[in-house]
């Protein structure tokens, strides 16, 4: 199939070039850092470049636009000027949409797990209540909100944390939580925010099988099976390398004075895999990690 990936140089663009050049006819866009892009079929184009966007779908004719590329969390958004989130987040995803339905062309999108209200209990379903508390939260839903109102091709999905390392220039909070253990430094982590990690490896041969399938119009939770707060994740992570469980600190949200205090958005995954799509649990995923290397 022909696809087309935003974001090809971001956490999980990266893996996804890896995980589907080769099976597929790639073309994978970036804006500044190239990452591994230069390394497959790609194309450097800002976001913010309809024309251009437009462009690459006259040439491409893609089958499949898996739309990676966002200001992709809080402490990002609250960065930049807001009109710019919005333009990157929300009108671009639009534009996007847009072109895949005058192109006929399916749309699988990445939103986030932060996009439900985090303080309802834990293993939420999608149907869970939404309220988006940051900047970026709020704007990854937007951008649901937008395909959805253009048309029927498209799979939303509400991608939960990822975890692994982070190719050439992009990271992540595993990745450096694993750096500092082996430097046998410190690490504090939250003990009161659940999550259902999801690695990034997995992500991309997931985002593999999901593209292959008939599905439309479906919005799937996108993470791990199990529920775990960033200190559980710390000490699974100790256990498979050996690295000390006593610099591991755990404080609650409110002690490290975050200002998006998400108590709990662990997911339901059990829509997604009624149609036949399997993660692996967390800790043989960081097996898995481990053996793979940076």
């Amino acid at each position: 199939m022909k696809i087309f990936i935003t974001g090809g140089s971001g956490l999980l663009g990266q893996y996804l070039n890896i995980g589907l050049n080769g099976k597929h006819e790639i073309l994978t866009q970036y804006c500044s850092n190239p990452g591994n892009c230069i390394k497959f079929n790609s194309v450097r184009l800002s976001l913010e470049d309809f024309d251009g966007m437009e462009k690459i779908f006259n040439s491409f004719h893609p089958e499949i636009v898996i739309h990676a590329a966002a200001v992709s969390n809080a402490e990002k958004a609250d960065q930049l000027p807001a009109d710019k989130v919005y333009n990157i987040n929300v009108n671009a995803t639009l534009k996007i949409s847009e072109l895949c339905a005058k192109y006929s062309s399916k749309l699988i999108y990445f939103s986030t797990d932060l996009v439900y209200a985090g303080y309802r209990g834990s293993t939420l379903k999608e149907d869970a209540k939404l309220i988006p508390i940051s900047l970026y939260a709020e704007t990854k839903l937007m951008g649901e909100m937008k395909i959805k109102q253009t048309f029927d091709n498209y799979i939303i999905l509400r991608e939960a944390l990822l975890i692994g390392f982070g190719l050439n220039h992009t990271t992540n909070n595993f990745h450096k939580m694993y750096a500092s253990l082996k430097r046998n430094e410190p690490v504090t982590l939250f003990t009161d925010q659940f999550r259902s990690p999801l690695a990034l490896h997995e992500a991309a041969r997931m985002i593999e099988e999901l593209s292959v399938k008939n599905i439309s119009g479906e919005i799937f939770n996108f993470c791990g099976n199990e529920r775990l707060s960033r200190y559980e994740l710390g000490e699974i992570l100790c256990e498979e390398t050996g690295f000390d469980k006593n610099l591991l600190t755990g404080k609650t949200m409110e002690e490290r004075k975050l200002n998006y205090k998400v108590a709990d958005v662990s997911l339901n995954n059990e829509k997604l895999r009624s149609y036949g799509i399997q993660s692996k649990g967390v800790r043989d995923s960081i097996k898995e990690i481990l053996a793979k290397g940076l």
